[in-house]
């Protein structure tokens, strides 16, 4: 990196050069050797002790990695959203000015991603990999500090750019790409430059393999809403059908209206989506889903309330979360002999979010209960183990599930999201297909 001297480094100097001009004059002037000695050696005590304060190698490693990680940390916003054209062009462009480099660049396995400096018109983006060098660390995953074009191996010979440090950029162990650095003269390249070189590929590639983990969780909430959508209640399905299909003879004009109910949500349910929704949109299609069951078994034998805190409509919520509870509910709280009252309420304790469904139904053996979260149980609780995992996966491990019941008195299950202030609401950039 450049080292531009600070404000005590420039008035050491000026004392320096003081102490001088004072020995040169009183040698010329005064001739008095006390005098003379005096000022050469506080001159020289000065020059010593500048040396060791910032010539110091201690000192050094440390400003120089105190520079690296400063870098490193302004490269982030980018990089966690993976090796991309758009995040590799800007990486470049801010690694330019704070190297001695020429020009900085970034390749996939196949191709330039970034490159800012000398020469950028005959290294447009998207240009396949060429170089000796390059494909040499793609192939090995060395690091090479390169000081002549023809170790280089450009295409062409007409460059001034003379030499290079070619960085791996690794991700589980596989070739992801290469972080380069090119010199006009191999006098440039010193132990400094070195180490910036290999602690910028290294803090590249953790955030690289960071921005993967991320991808793979969202892959892996994405199946799970997958398989939840997928085990949709097939006896739902047939028994709303056989509802409706009753009311076309009896009620006509509710027959239609659950009709186009059903449509709006089978086509929610099916489309999904991985992207955050309101906790209004959520309870909306959850209403949807109890108006079939309502309709199925009618309304004086299942009802439901909701008591949401204010402004807690607002925050985005993974899609496909209470209507698993309140269906779970119904399919095991509801007794012949009595009505079931659903609740859902909402509300913030301590700073955290929490949502629950409760109901008055049959409720559970403790042995039961235990079983419903319990990952090596295959069948007790899949749909409410789905929810949990997935409330994780985007809250974090603070997040999810806790269920409570007691048999004969119901049973009440808790969605803890987050802190309040940390959570994202709809008025944040998020897309909303629901």
């Amino acid at each position: 990196m450049r080292l531009r001297p600070s404000s005590i480094q420039i008035l050491f100097i000026g004392i320096i050069v003081l102490l001088v001009v004072i020995s040169i004059s009183v040698i010329i002037t005064d001739r008095q050797p006390f005098l003379i000695v005096l000022c050469l050696i506080a001159t020289l005590a000065l020059i010593i002790f500048s040396f060791r304060f910032f010539v110091d190698p201690d000192r050094l490693r440390a400003r120089q990695s105190e520079r690296t990680l400063r870098l490193a940390a302004q490269t982030l916003p980018f990089m966690r959203q993976g090796l991309s054209i758009e995040s590799a062009q800007a990486v470049c462009k801010l690694l330019l000015p704070a190297t001695l480099a020429n020009a900085v660049a970034i390749t996939s396995n196949e191709f330039i991603m970034g490159y800012a400096g000398a020469e950028k018109e005959d290294h447009p983006i998207g240009s396949p990999v060429l170089t000796k060098a390059t494909l040499a660390v793609l192939a090995d995953g060395q690091t090479r500090v390169i000081t002549s074009q023809e170790e280089i191996g450009f295409p062409r010979a007409s460059t001034n750019l003379q030499a290079a440090i070619v960085v791996p950029l690794t991700v589980h162990e596989a070739p992801a790409g290469v972080l380069k650095f090119y010199y006009r003269s191999p006098k440039k390249i010193d132990e400094t430059q070195k180490a910036m070189a290999q602690g910028l590929g290294a803090l590249l590639e953790m955030q690289l393999q960071l921005s993967d983990l991320e991808h793979q969780r969202g892959l892996a909430t994405q199946m799970r809403l997958k398989a939840l959508q997928a085990q949709v209640n097939p006896h739902f399905l047939f028994n709303t059908i056989n509802t409706i299909a009753s009311l076309t003879r009896t009620d006509p004009q509710q027959a239609r209206v659950l009709l186009r109910e059903f449509a709006v949500f089978y086509r929610l349910t099916l489309e999904g989506s991985i992207d955050l929704i309101s906790l209004e949109q959520e309870y909306l299609q959850t209403l949807r889903y109890f108006g079939f069951e309502v309709a199925r078994f009618g309304a004086e034998r299942i009802s439901i309330s909701h008591d949401f805190a204010s402004g807690l409509e607002r925050i985005l919520v993974p899609a496909f979360v209470l209507q698993p509870l309140v269906e779970n509910a119904v399919g095991h709280g509801l007794r012949s002999d009595q009505p079931l009252h659903i609740s859902m309420c909402g509300k913030v304790e301590d700073g955290v979010v929490k949502i629950t469904v409760k109901d008055d139904g049959a409720g559970m053996t403790e042995t039961a209960q235990a079983r419903m979260l319990d990952p090596d149980q295959e069948h007790a609780g899949i749909a409410l183990r789905n929810v949990n995992e997935r409330l994780r996966g985007f809250f974090g491990r603070q997040a999810g599930l806790t269920v409570q019941s007691q048999l004969g008195e119901g049973t009440s299950v808790t969605l803890t999201l987050g802190l309040y202030d940390q959570l994202r609401m709809v008025e944040d950039d998020t897309s909303d297909n629901r």
